[in-house]
């Protein structure tokens, strides 16, 4: 099974990176395969609301994105991790979720949703962040359901930290990695 990670932190070896590293790991000793994508290390050019895709369901902009299609197309299973900034989820998985939006007019405007394969399709939202107030994870927890809905993932179990902000903190967190661990063996199961 292909398996789509999307890292949201531009913080190398931060606490989101450590947590989808594990989750990755999970995927792996389950034998199947992940394509991590890193948005703050690719090009991906913001949506500019052009309303190319509205009657094609395919980006005009041509960059990096091109590569992210592909692998949502190929997946049945796709992890998101993303710290929150601001009660959000950060600029740069933003940017590639509202890259979406061919997908969304290809399902709904086109009526032509990805199909779900034999394995259907599911997803996890993993979060963390320093506040201790989960309207943030609410918040970046209804763009990520959007996006989900949007490419024809169904289903997904949301995971989030708070109180963490330190970079590295999430190790000291007793039960951090063995629930992304497990959250993800779940997810290929």
């Amino acid at each position: 099974m292909k398996v789509t990670a999307i890292l949201g932190s531009p913080r190398a070896g931060g606490n989101t990176e450590i947590l989808l590293n594990e989750a990755m790991r999970a995927v792996v000793e389950s034998g199947h395969t992940v394509t991590l994508f890193r948005p703050s290390e690719m090009n991906i050019s913001p949506c500019t609301n052009c309303g190319g895709c509205d009657t094609t369901g395919l980006c005009v902009i041509s960059d990096d994105m091109a590569d992210v299609y592909r692998a949502i197309y190929e997946s049945e299973r796709f992890i998101i991790a993303s710290p929150i900034f601001f009660f959000g989820l950060t600029a740069q998985i933003k940017a590639l979720i509202d890259r979406a939006q061919a997908l969304w007019c290809e399902k709904y405007l086109l009526n032509n949703p990805i199909k779900g394969g034999p394995h259907g399709r599911k997803g996890l939202l993993i979060m963390v962040g320093g506040m201790k107030k989960e309207i943030g994870f609410k918040s970046g927890g209804a763009t990520a359901t959007a996006f989900f809905r949007s490419i024809s993932v169904p289903v997904h179990e949301t995971i989030y930290f708070d109180g963490i902000d330190k970079m590295g903190a999430v190790k000291e967190h007793i039960t951090a990695l063995s629930t992304v661990y497990e959250a993800a063996k779940r997810l290929v199961e």
